[in-house]
């Protein structure tokens, strides 16, 4: 039986590529899904893959994700340090979580240090680019072969 990881986007990062390239890189949203769902599909991961701009909606994937998926990765781009509303929905979820960040959040503005996401996930991914998203998404992959097992 395959197992679905869910990738989620915040807000902003429909503009990768576009949006400041020296902090965030070339390639868009649109490759980094590409890559995600290849790379996970070949070590026998789902990837569910999601962008919003819009905080609602972002819980409303969350809150469905409940007890019907693996695991969560999210970078939830300016969320991560204001959004108390998904912090809870992560944790409703009951889902192991993994945060990603394409920059290295901690050399940034210190109103950037403070996440609420890193309070319920499972661990941190900031400074790798876009390498992150598949950084996640491998442990996941040897998570679950591990329990298997």
């Amino acid at each position: 039986m395959m197992k679905t990881i869910l990738v989620l986007n915040g807000p902003n990062l429909n503009m990768l590529g576009l949006r400041e390239p020296e902090v965030y890189g070339s390639e868009t949203l649109a490759d980094v899904e590409q890559t995600c769902r290849e790379y996970g599909g070949g070590l026998g991961l789902v990837i569910e893959f999601q962008q919003t701009n819009h905080e609602g909606q972002m819980i409303e994937w969350i809150h469905h994700a409940r007890r019907r998926i693996a695991g969560i990765v999210i970078n939830p781009g300016a969320w991560t340090h204001t959004s108390a509303a998904i912090h809870d929905a992560l944790i409703a979820a009951e889902v192991p979580v993994i945060e990603v960040h394409i920059s290295n959040v901690h050399r940034r503005e210190d109103f950037r240090h403070f996440s609420y996401v890193s309070r319920v996930a499972k661990g941190v991914l900031a400074g790798f680019g876009t390498d992150g998203y598949r950084m996640a998404i491998q442990h996941y992959a040897s998570s679950l072969e591990q329990s298997n097992a």
